[in-house]
């Protein structure tokens, strides 16, 4: 009873994947940064593992993780963005868009979060 590796990577290949934005949050300081993505928990698994390898590109998240140590974070789905029909369809312009209504609504800049304007 073998599972073919190939045959399970095509099902993987051909699953919907959720997609949409992400917080990360430290709620030592209440800062966060919002991100989006179209495979959120790669996403988010990514961002773990940047983080505690000591690799995040945004500088001040990877010190305030080092600071406050890994328990003092949250990772968050803030908004799903739901396949259409067409298998070939591009979402990124989509979820672009969904990240700018989240960065008007948090705000996170300066001390509220980890974004630059």
């Amino acid at each position: 009873m073998g599972v073919n590796k190939r045959e399970l990577k095509r099902a993987y290949k051909q699953s919907q994947r959720p997609m949409g934005v992400y917080q990360i949050r430290n709620i030592a300081n209440g800062k966060v940064l919002i991100g989006v993505a179209l495979d959120l928990p790669g996403i988010i698994n990514s961002q773990r593992f940047q983080l505690s390898m000591g690799g995040h590109t945004n500088k001040a998240l990877q010190a305030d993780w080092q600071q406050y140590g890994a328990e003092k974070f949250e990772f968050e789905i803030l908004d799903e963005l739901a396949p259409g029909p067409d298998p070939g369809r591009d979402y990124r312009k989509e979820l672009g868009a969904m990240q700018d209504l989240w960065l008007e609504k948090l705000q996170p800049y300066g001390d509220a979060g980890y974004h630059k304007k």
